[in-house]
């Protein structure tokens, strides 16, 4: 199962063609990622790297630009987990505008860390489970 958020393109994401500059379109994937922790595993992002040390740091990504993200824009985020390993896991994206127009794709593939040593480390079984109900192999 999927997790959906919503969020505006503003004016600081620009570039100078008036369109969201691509570092930030990861800026907001991030933030769409930190957010989805709660509903899916029940514990919010800063709870997982302050209180419990644990962190999940992108080490790989593959992107689809298809559309710009235009100012004002609505950017629609649909994110689903399309494999969970012993320590890795790898997260989908699409972001979609107001006017349902896909306009960016990503696969980005995370690893669980201790942020005390940044050492790989298995998933914890809590967050796991979470996790593995929203894997899927397409949006729903």
């Amino acid at each position: 199962m999927a997790v959906q958020l919503a969020r505006r393109v503003d004016y600081p994401m620009l570039d100078n063609a008036n369109i969201a500059y691509f570092p930030r379109i990861y800026d907001l994937a991030h933030r769409f990622f930190e957010e989805c922790w709660e509903p899916m595993c029940g514990v919010t992002y800063p709870e997982m790297i302050e209180g419990r040390r644990i962190g999940f740091p992108v080490v790989h990504i593959e992107t689809d630009f298809i559309a710009p993200l235009r100012y004002g824009d609505t950017v629609h985020a649909t994110i689903w987990l399309t494999k969970v390993g012993n320590t890795s896991c790898t997260w989908a994206y699409n972001f979609h505008n107001q006017n349902q127009e896909l306009l960016w794709t990503s696969s980005q593939v995370t690893v669980c860390v201790d942020m005390d040593s940044l050492e790989s480390k298995e998933i914890p079984e809590d967050i796991r489970a979470g996790l593995l109900n929203h894997i899927a192999e397409v949006p729903v």
